[in-house]
Protein backbone atom coordinates (compact mmCIF):
# COMPACT_ATOMS: atom_id res chain seq x y z
CA UNK A 1 0.00 0.00 0.00
CA UNK A 2 2.69 2.18 0.74
CA UNK A 3 4.66 1.31 -2.31
CA UNK A 4 1.30 2.40 -4.14
CA UNK A 5 0.74 5.77 -3.04
CA UNK A 6 4.50 6.07 -3.73
CA UNK A 7 4.39 5.78 -7.21
CA UNK A 8 0.91 7.52 -7.27
CA UNK A 9 2.78 10.51 -5.59
CA UNK A 10 5.96 10.37 -8.37
CA UNK A 11 3.23 10.00 -11.14
CA UNK A 12 1.22 13.11 -10.13
CA UNK A 13 4.56 14.75 -10.59
CA UNK A 14 5.85 13.79 -13.40
CA UNK A 15 2.10 14.69 -14.56
CA UNK A 16 2.38 18.21 -13.08
CA UNK A 17 5.85 18.52 -14.65
CA UNK A 18 4.82 17.81 -18.25
CA UNK A 19 4.92 20.88 -19.64
CA UNK A 20 8.52 21.65 -18.54
CA UNK A 21 10.81 21.25 -20.95
CA UNK A 22 13.43 19.23 -19.63
CA UNK A 23 10.33 16.54 -19.24
CA UNK A 24 9.18 17.13 -22.77
CA UNK A 25 12.83 16.90 -24.04
CA UNK A 26 12.85 13.71 -22.52
CA UNK A 27 10.16 12.02 -23.10
CA UNK A 28 10.56 13.53 -27.39
CA UNK A 29 13.68 11.32 -27.16
CA UNK A 30 12.46 8.41 -25.96
CA UNK A 31 10.14 8.20 -28.29
CA UNK A 32 12.06 8.80 -31.67
CA UNK A 33 14.89 6.28 -30.35
CA UNK A 34 12.00 3.61 -29.52
CA UNK A 35 10.45 4.31 -32.88
CA UNK A 36 13.73 4.32 -35.09
CA UNK A 37 14.53 1.01 -33.77
CA UNK A 38 10.99 -0.58 -34.58
CA UNK A 39 11.24 0.87 -37.94
CA UNK A 40 15.55 -0.56 -38.31
CA UNK A 41 14.15 -3.94 -37.28
CA UNK A 42 12.14 -4.17 -40.50
CA UNK A 43 14.66 -1.76 -43.02
CA UNK A 44 17.99 -3.20 -41.71
CA UNK A 45 19.74 -6.61 -42.46
CA UNK A 46 21.32 -6.36 -39.24
CA UNK A 47 19.88 -8.43 -36.08
CA UNK A 48 20.18 -5.71 -33.49
CA UNK A 49 20.18 -1.90 -35.64
CA UNK A 50 20.88 0.04 -32.44
CA UNK A 51 22.70 2.58 -34.50
CA UNK A 52 19.36 3.80 -35.44
CA UNK A 53 17.86 4.44 -32.04
CA UNK A 54 21.40 6.26 -31.13
CA UNK A 55 21.32 8.84 -34.18
CA UNK A 56 17.73 9.85 -33.40
CA UNK A 57 19.13 10.33 -29.89
CA UNK A 58 21.51 12.31 -30.74
CA UNK A 59 19.66 13.72 -33.50
CA UNK A 60 16.79 14.96 -31.52
CA UNK A 61 18.79 18.00 -29.42
CA UNK A 62 16.61 20.71 -27.48
CA UNK A 63 15.37 22.92 -30.91
CA UNK A 64 14.97 22.12 -34.11
CA UNK A 65 17.27 23.65 -35.94
CA UNK A 66 19.62 21.85 -33.35
CA UNK A 67 18.17 18.93 -34.67
CA UNK A 68 18.29 19.55 -38.20
CA UNK A 69 21.78 20.47 -37.95
CA UNK A 70 23.05 17.86 -36.38
CA UNK A 71 21.09 15.11 -38.59
CA UNK A 72 22.45 16.27 -41.69
CA UNK A 73 26.11 16.39 -39.78
CA UNK A 74 25.95 12.91 -38.68
CA UNK A 75 24.78 11.45 -41.35
CA UNK A 76 27.39 12.79 -43.45
CA UNK A 77 29.86 11.37 -40.79
CA UNK A 78 28.45 7.84 -41.13
CA UNK A 79 28.62 7.81 -44.47
CA UNK A 80 32.02 9.15 -44.99
CA UNK A 81 33.03 7.11 -42.30
CA UNK A 82 32.00 4.16 -44.98
CA UNK A 83 33.41 4.93 -47.90
CA UNK A 84 37.13 5.57 -46.23
CA UNK A 85 36.43 1.69 -44.71
CA UNK A 86 35.43 0.61 -48.29
CA UNK A 87 38.32 1.84 -49.85
CA UNK A 88 40.86 0.20 -46.95
CA UNK A 89 39.09 -2.95 -47.26
CA UNK A 90 39.45 -3.21 -50.60
CA UNK A 91 43.06 -1.74 -50.73
CA UNK A 92 45.21 -3.30 -47.35
CA UNK A 93 42.55 -5.02 -45.11
CA UNK A 94 42.84 -4.62 -41.39
CA UNK A 95 46.40 -4.69 -39.75
CA UNK A 96 47.47 -2.55 -36.94
CA UNK A 97 49.05 -0.16 -39.00
CA UNK A 98 46.32 -0.20 -41.81
CA UNK A 99 44.17 0.56 -38.55
CA UNK A 100 46.73 3.56 -37.59
CA UNK A 101 46.31 4.60 -41.23
CA UNK A 102 42.60 4.11 -40.85
CA UNK A 103 41.84 6.35 -38.08
CA UNK A 104 43.88 8.99 -39.37
CA UNK A 105 42.13 9.29 -42.81
CA UNK A 106 39.05 9.01 -41.16
CA UNK A 107 39.81 12.03 -39.19
CA UNK A 108 41.54 13.77 -42.20
CA UNK A 109 38.95 13.20 -44.11
CA UNK A 110 35.83 14.34 -41.32
CA UNK A 111 37.74 17.88 -40.90
CA UNK A 112 37.14 17.96 -44.80
CA UNK A 113 33.23 17.39 -44.99
CA UNK A 114 33.04 19.83 -41.89
CA UNK A 115 30.86 17.01 -39.64
CA UNK A 116 32.34 19.70 -36.68
CA UNK A 117 31.53 17.61 -33.28
CA UNK A 118 31.01 14.08 -35.45
CA UNK A 119 34.71 14.18 -36.75
CA UNK A 120 35.42 10.86 -34.58
CA UNK A 121 32.42 9.83 -35.53
CA UNK A 122 33.73 9.25 -39.28
CA UNK A 123 36.45 7.23 -37.34
CA UNK A 124 34.21 4.77 -35.64
CA UNK A 125 32.18 4.33 -38.61
CA UNK A 126 34.99 3.54 -40.53
CA UNK A 127 36.48 0.93 -37.63
CA UNK A 128 33.18 -0.98 -37.10
CA UNK A 129 32.49 -1.23 -40.97
CA UNK A 130 36.39 -2.57 -41.23
CA UNK A 131 36.57 -4.74 -38.39
CA UNK A 132 33.68 -7.43 -40.44
CA UNK A 133 34.03 -9.66 -42.84
CA UNK A 134 31.58 -8.74 -44.73
CA UNK A 135 32.23 -5.00 -45.85
CA UNK A 136 29.59 -4.52 -47.96
CA UNK A 137 26.86 -5.79 -46.10
CA UNK A 138 27.65 -4.09 -43.01
CA UNK A 139 28.55 -0.60 -44.69
CA UNK A 140 25.19 -0.79 -46.25
CA UNK A 141 23.21 -1.68 -42.76
CA UNK A 142 24.92 1.19 -40.94
CA UNK A 143 24.45 3.73 -43.36
CA UNK A 144 20.34 2.07 -43.72
CA UNK A 145 20.46 3.01 -39.81
CA UNK A 146 21.70 5.93 -39.88
CA UNK A 147 19.62 7.52 -42.47
CA UNK A 148 16.56 6.11 -40.72
CA UNK A 149 17.89 7.39 -37.51
CA UNK A 150 17.84 10.66 -38.89
CA UNK A 151 14.70 10.88 -40.47
CA UNK A 152 12.89 9.55 -37.57
CA UNK A 153 14.32 12.55 -35.03
CA UNK A 154 13.57 15.41 -37.63
CA UNK A 155 9.83 13.90 -38.31
CA UNK A 156 9.59 13.83 -34.34
CA UNK A 157 10.63 17.48 -34.34
CA UNK A 158 7.89 18.39 -37.11
CA UNK A 159 5.09 16.58 -35.57
CA UNK A 160 6.25 17.13 -32.01
CA UNK A 161 7.29 20.16 -31.97
CA UNK A 162 10.93 21.04 -29.62
CA UNK A 163 10.09 23.27 -26.50
CA UNK A 164 10.83 27.09 -26.84
CA UNK A 165 13.48 28.20 -24.38
CA UNK A 166 12.59 31.87 -24.17
CA UNK A 167 10.85 31.41 -21.13
CA UNK A 168 14.04 29.84 -19.22
CA UNK A 169 16.39 32.28 -20.95
CA UNK A 170 13.75 35.41 -19.76
CA UNK A 171 14.52 34.02 -16.34
CA UNK A 172 17.94 33.86 -16.30
CA UNK A 173 18.07 37.35 -17.27
CA UNK A 174 16.01 38.47 -14.49
CA UNK A 175 17.92 36.65 -12.22
CA UNK A 176 20.81 38.35 -13.63
CA UNK A 177 19.27 41.34 -13.13
CA UNK A 178 18.37 40.86 -9.72
CA UNK A 179 22.12 40.13 -8.96
CA UNK A 180 22.95 43.34 -10.01
CA UNK A 181 20.82 44.94 -7.77
CA UNK A 182 21.69 43.27 -4.76
CA UNK A 183 25.64 44.02 -5.36
CA UNK A 184 24.32 47.69 -6.28
CA UNK A 185 22.41 47.75 -2.58
CA UNK A 186 24.97 46.59 -0.86
CA UNK A 187 27.90 49.20 -1.97
CA UNK A 188 25.03 52.25 -1.76
CA UNK A 189 24.72 50.79 1.97
CA UNK A 190 28.70 50.39 2.07
CA UNK A 191 29.04 54.40 0.36
CA UNK A 192 26.89 55.94 3.47
CA UNK A 193 29.50 54.46 6.25
CA UNK A 194 32.92 54.16 7.16
CA UNK A 195 34.20 50.85 6.16
CA UNK A 196 37.62 49.52 5.34
CA UNK A 197 39.12 48.93 1.89
CA UNK A 198 39.45 45.18 2.05
CA UNK A 199 35.64 45.74 2.46
CA UNK A 200 35.32 47.55 -0.59
CA UNK A 201 37.66 45.16 -2.54
CA UNK A 202 35.19 42.52 -1.52
CA UNK A 203 32.41 44.15 -3.46
CA UNK A 204 35.23 44.78 -6.40
CA UNK A 205 35.49 40.46 -6.18
CA UNK A 206 31.77 40.28 -6.37
CA UNK A 207 31.43 42.64 -9.52
CA UNK A 208 33.98 40.36 -11.49
CA UNK A 209 31.87 37.50 -10.24
CA UNK A 210 29.43 38.42 -12.44
CA UNK A 211 30.99 37.71 -15.52
CA UNK A 212 30.39 33.96 -14.82
CA UNK A 213 26.68 35.00 -14.11
CA UNK A 214 26.34 36.33 -17.52
CA UNK A 215 28.58 33.67 -19.33
CA UNK A 216 25.68 31.42 -17.94
CA UNK A 217 23.11 33.74 -19.19
CA UNK A 218 24.03 33.74 -22.88
CA UNK A 219 24.40 30.10 -22.61
CA UNK A 220 21.11 29.82 -22.17
CA UNK A 221 20.00 32.57 -24.34
CA UNK A 222 21.79 30.72 -27.52
CA UNK A 223 19.43 28.18 -26.67
CA UNK A 224 16.87 29.83 -26.80
CA UNK A 225 17.77 31.84 -29.92
CA UNK A 226 17.96 27.81 -31.82
CA UNK A 227 14.83 27.46 -29.98
CA UNK A 228 13.29 29.93 -32.18
CA UNK A 229 15.16 29.04 -35.61
CA UNK A 230 12.88 27.24 -37.86
CA UNK A 231 10.31 26.63 -34.84
CA UNK A 232 6.82 26.38 -36.27
CA UNK A 233 5.42 27.14 -33.25
CA UNK A 234 6.95 30.45 -32.93
CA UNK A 235 5.92 33.49 -34.94
CA UNK A 236 8.32 36.65 -35.61
CA UNK A 237 11.18 34.80 -34.29
CA UNK A 238 13.92 37.37 -35.16
CA UNK A 239 12.54 40.00 -33.20
CA UNK A 240 12.17 37.56 -30.02
CA UNK A 241 16.10 37.19 -30.37
CA UNK A 242 17.06 40.47 -31.32
CA UNK A 243 15.25 41.85 -28.44
CA UNK A 244 16.87 39.13 -25.58
CA UNK A 245 20.12 39.63 -27.29
CA UNK A 246 20.61 43.51 -27.38
CA UNK A 247 18.80 42.89 -23.57
CA UNK A 248 21.48 41.11 -22.83
CA UNK A 249 23.95 42.82 -24.13
CA UNK A 250 22.98 46.06 -21.87
CA UNK A 251 23.04 44.47 -19.01
CA UNK A 252 26.08 43.25 -20.09
CA UNK A 253 27.59 46.68 -20.24
CA UNK A 254 26.00 47.80 -17.07
CA UNK A 255 27.87 45.03 -14.94
CA UNK A 256 31.49 46.34 -16.83
CA UNK A 257 30.31 49.71 -15.44
CA UNK A 258 29.64 48.42 -12.14
CA UNK A 259 32.99 46.56 -11.97
CA UNK A 260 34.43 49.75 -12.83
CA UNK A 261 32.28 51.30 -10.03
CA UNK A 262 33.22 49.04 -7.30
CA UNK A 263 37.05 49.45 -8.64
CA UNK A 264 36.70 53.62 -7.48
CA UNK A 265 34.89 52.70 -4.46
CA UNK A 266 37.97 50.54 -3.63
CA UNK A 267 40.49 53.61 -4.55
CA UNK A 268 38.19 55.84 -2.63
CA UNK A 269 38.40 53.64 0.17
CA UNK A 270 42.25 53.36 0.25
CA UNK A 271 42.77 57.39 -0.54
CA UNK A 272 40.45 58.17 2.67
CA UNK A 273 41.82 55.61 4.79
CA UNK A 274 40.20 55.68 8.69
CA UNK A 275 37.12 58.52 7.40
CA UNK A 276 34.09 57.66 6.04
CA UNK A 277 34.12 56.69 2.10
CA UNK A 278 32.25 59.66 1.13
CA UNK A 279 31.11 62.55 3.01
CA UNK A 280 27.69 62.44 5.07
CA UNK A 281 25.39 64.39 2.84
CA UNK A 282 27.20 62.97 -0.66
CA UNK A 283 27.34 59.77 1.02
CA UNK A 284 23.81 59.47 1.30
CA UNK A 285 22.96 60.93 -2.35
CA UNK A 286 25.32 57.91 -3.72
CA UNK A 287 23.34 55.18 -1.58
CA UNK A 288 19.58 56.87 -2.81
CA UNK A 289 20.96 56.90 -6.76
CA UNK A 290 22.23 53.44 -6.42
CA UNK A 291 18.80 52.10 -5.39
CA UNK A 292 17.20 53.64 -7.78
CA UNK A 293 19.47 52.38 -10.51
CA UNK A 294 18.99 49.17 -8.75
CA UNK A 295 15.47 49.56 -9.38
CA UNK A 296 16.01 50.56 -12.65
CA UNK A 297 17.96 47.45 -13.19
CA UNK A 298 15.49 45.08 -12.38
CA UNK A 299 13.30 47.20 -14.65
CA UNK A 300 14.85 47.32 -17.69
CA UNK A 301 15.03 43.03 -17.81
CA UNK A 302 11.62 42.89 -16.88
CA UNK A 303 10.61 44.73 -20.24
CA UNK A 304 13.31 42.88 -22.34
CA UNK A 305 11.18 39.79 -21.10
CA UNK A 306 7.69 40.61 -21.44
CA UNK A 307 5.71 39.15 -24.55
CA UNK A 308 2.38 40.89 -23.95
CA UNK A 309 1.97 44.04 -25.49
CA UNK A 310 0.18 46.02 -22.11
CA UNK A 311 2.62 44.37 -19.75
CA UNK A 312 5.60 45.58 -22.03
CA UNK A 313 3.91 49.45 -22.13
CA UNK A 314 3.66 49.28 -18.13
CA UNK A 315 6.85 47.64 -17.93
CA UNK A 316 8.23 50.74 -19.77
CA UNK A 317 6.46 53.35 -18.44
CA UNK A 318 7.98 52.06 -14.86
CA UNK A 319 11.79 52.01 -15.87
CA UNK A 320 10.87 55.58 -17.49
CA UNK A 321 10.11 56.94 -14.64
CA UNK A 322 12.90 54.92 -12.40
CA UNK A 323 15.42 56.63 -14.62
CA UNK A 324 13.52 60.06 -14.55
CA UNK A 325 13.81 59.88 -10.72
CA UNK A 326 17.30 58.37 -10.85
CA UNK A 327 18.81 61.08 -12.75
CA UNK A 328 17.18 63.58 -10.82
CA UNK A 329 18.94 62.17 -8.35
CA UNK A 330 22.36 61.87 -10.11
CA UNK A 331 21.97 65.70 -10.72
CA UNK A 332 21.76 66.72 -7.25
CA UNK A 333 24.72 64.49 -6.54
CA UNK A 334 26.58 66.12 -9.38
CA UNK A 335 26.06 69.80 -7.57
CA UNK A 336 26.73 68.59 -3.87
CA UNK A 337 30.07 66.78 -5.17
CA UNK A 338 31.18 70.21 -6.79
CA UNK A 339 30.76 72.25 -3.43
CA UNK A 340 32.93 69.46 -1.66
CA UNK A 341 35.66 69.61 -4.46
CA UNK A 342 35.52 73.62 -4.13
CA UNK A 343 36.20 73.05 -0.80
CA UNK A 344 38.65 70.05 -0.59
CA UNK A 345 40.33 69.22 -4.17
CA UNK A 346 41.71 65.91 -2.48
CA UNK A 347 40.54 62.24 -4.36
CA UNK A 348 38.27 64.87 -7.21
CA UNK A 349 39.31 62.11 -9.72
CA UNK A 350 37.61 59.58 -8.19
CA UNK A 351 34.58 61.31 -7.24
CA UNK A 352 34.26 62.65 -10.32
CA UNK A 353 34.89 58.90 -11.85
CA UNK A 354 31.59 57.63 -9.40
CA UNK A 355 29.48 60.53 -11.03
CA UNK A 356 30.59 59.29 -14.46
CA UNK A 357 29.94 55.76 -14.19
CA UNK A 358 26.47 55.97 -12.34
CA UNK A 359 25.48 57.88 -15.59
CA UNK A 360 27.31 56.14 -18.08
CA UNK A 361 24.59 53.00 -16.53
CA UNK A 362 21.57 55.50 -16.15
CA UNK A 363 22.40 56.49 -20.09
CA UNK A 364 22.59 52.05 -21.20
CA UNK A 365 18.92 51.88 -19.79
CA UNK A 366 17.39 54.58 -21.56
CA UNK A 367 14.54 53.68 -23.75
CA UNK A 368 15.20 55.54 -26.60
CA UNK A 369 19.07 54.10 -26.37
CA UNK A 370 17.42 50.98 -26.04
CA UNK A 371 15.35 50.95 -29.26
CA UNK A 372 17.71 52.46 -31.23
CA UNK A 373 19.89 49.67 -30.70
CA UNK A 374 17.59 47.31 -31.37
CA UNK A 375 16.51 48.91 -34.55
CA UNK A 376 20.64 48.95 -35.55
CA UNK A 377 20.40 45.16 -34.65
CA UNK A 378 17.42 44.55 -36.45
CA UNK A 379 19.41 45.89 -39.65
CA UNK A 380 22.45 44.26 -39.13
CA UNK A 381 20.37 40.36 -38.97
CA UNK A 382 18.40 41.68 -42.23
CA UNK A 383 21.94 42.55 -43.82
CA UNK A 384 23.60 40.13 -43.23
CA UNK A 385 20.65 37.03 -44.08
CA UNK A 386 20.37 39.04 -47.41
CA UNK A 387 24.15 38.63 -47.77
CA UNK A 388 23.60 34.72 -47.11
CA UNK A 389 20.77 34.16 -48.75
CA UNK A 390 20.77 36.32 -51.96
CA UNK A 391 18.07 34.11 -53.73
CA UNK A 392 15.51 33.85 -51.24
CA UNK A 393 16.07 37.25 -50.22
CA UNK A 394 15.07 38.16 -53.78
CA UNK A 395 12.33 35.48 -54.21
CA UNK A 396 10.57 37.19 -51.07
CA UNK A 397 11.07 40.76 -52.69
CA UNK A 398 9.19 39.65 -55.72
CA UNK A 399 6.58 37.99 -53.99
CA UNK A 400 6.34 41.30 -51.54
CA UNK A 401 5.76 43.42 -55.05
CA UNK A 402 3.64 41.54 -56.31
CA UNK A 403 1.55 40.89 -53.24
CA UNK A 404 1.15 44.41 -53.47
CA UNK A 405 0.39 44.98 -56.58
CA UNK A 406 -2.69 42.31 -56.16
CA UNK A 407 -3.55 44.41 -53.29
CA UNK A 408 -3.52 48.05 -54.84
CA UNK A 409 -5.50 46.04 -57.46
CA UNK A 410 -8.35 45.06 -55.43
CA UNK A 411 -8.44 48.04 -53.59
CA UNK A 412 -8.69 49.74 -57.21
CA UNK A 413 -11.72 47.38 -58.52
CA UNK A 414 -13.43 47.26 -54.99
CA UNK A 415 -13.26 51.14 -55.00
CA UNK A 416 -14.86 50.88 -58.91
CA UNK A 417 -17.91 49.37 -57.61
Amino acid sequence: MLDLRKWTTVLRRLVGRRREPVVVQTLRSAAAATVAYVIALRLSPEPAPLTAPLTALLVVQVTFYATLTNGIRRVNSVVAGVVVAIAFSVLVGLTWWSLALLIVAALAVGHLVRVDEYVAEVAISAMLVLGVTTVGFTAWARIVETLIGAVVGTACNLLLPPPVWVDAAGRSIEDLARRVRQLMLRMGEEAASRIPWEQAAERLHEARRLDHDIVQVDAALRQAEDSLRLNPRVKEGLLHRVVLRTGLDTLEICTVVLRVLARSFTDLAKARGSEELFPPKIGATVAQLLSEIADAVVSFAVLVTTDLSENAESAEARLTAELHTAAGTRDRLDELMREEIAKDRSNWQLMGAVLTETTRIIDELNTEHRTRRLLEELDRVSREQRARLPRMTRLRERIGVKEEQWRNRAGVGGRSR
